[in-house]
């Protein structure tokens, strides 16, 4: 169970994300080293590892964050859709097919309607009904609906933590995105959150991909088809998820990461 792994290839034609010797760092420190990774469409990818392993700077560099931080340098190349990221123009344009959302809830200053309304807006839907229909579609896909329908004139930061956690998805899911992205959302939330928030993944995942950074190595096991682990700023291994909880690696690390050894 010892070596360098190398991941099988995904045929080209259902592939969301190639991403191919990407490497990240701030001011000159590497935190991420090339990585090499593809993700399928309508998969669940896991990325498990501890802190510092450069999960969240992976997730940082497919958003493009690099354009707002000066420090932050990412080289290497990630293909969405078959495209170069670095090839669109208007990053927002990319964002739109790229949700993301973080570990702690960051809820607009608006009114629960306007934080999933927003986006659409700025997008150019002004019809009343339109919106009124994607707010509540996407609260419904967030498992947030009936507990906001009769205050969505509230503001959002009133909620409860978890109840702003699934505003953030549905805020996220209000330009239906390609890929959905979430870095840690379980730690804001309590248990029964969690796990209502992993059943709204498992629907989302015949319309979308999904790409879970996460802390709990049993929710990847739940959640993913496919998990990478992480560790110092490299992809250690990948496999399919259950192989690798049975013990199924090629690395020793990783199997002493999932049973609890380091972390």
């Amino acid at each position: 169970m010892t070596g360098n792994a190398v991941e099988s290839t995904l045929g080209d034609a259902n592939l969301v994300l190639d991403v191919r010797d990407l490497s990240v760092s701030y001011r000159g420190a590497n935190v991420l080293k090339g990585v090499t990774l593809q993700v399928a469409e309508h998969e669940i990818f896991g990325i498990i590892g501890p802190a510092n392993s450069g999960k969240t700077s992976f997730l940082r560099a497919l958003s493009r964050m690099d354009l707002f931080n000066a420090g932050m340098k990412v080289t290497g190349s990630i293909r969405f859709l078959g495209r170069d990221i670095n090839a669109w123009r208007n990053v927002y344009a990319l964002r739109r097919q790229i949700g993301v959302v973080f570990p702690l809830p960051v809820g607009l200053p608006l009114t629960i309607y306007d934080n999933v309304a927003l986006a659409p807006r700025l997008s150019g839907v002004k019809d009343k009904t339109r919106l009124d229909d994607i707010v509540e579609r996407c609260l419904i896909r967030a498992a947030l609906w009936d507990e906001v329908k009769d205050r969505l004139n509230s503001l959002g930061s009133l909620l409860s933590g978890g109840q702003q956690q699934r505003l953030t998805i549905a805020r996220a899911l209000s330009q239906r995105p390609k890929l959905l992205v979430l870095d840690e959302f379980s730690i804001a939330v309590d248990p029964v959150t969690t796990m209502r928030i992993e059943e709204v993944l498992k629907d989302l995942r015949g319309e979308m991909t999904v790409i879970m950074v996460t802390n709990l190595v049993q929710q990847a096991r739940r959640l993913a088809q496919r998990t990478a682990f992480f560790l110092n700023g490299r992809c250690v291994e990948i496999g399919e998820t259950e192989a690798l909880f049975e013990g199924k690696v090629k690395d020793q690390r990783t199997h002493d990461y999932i049973v609890g050894r380091f972390g």
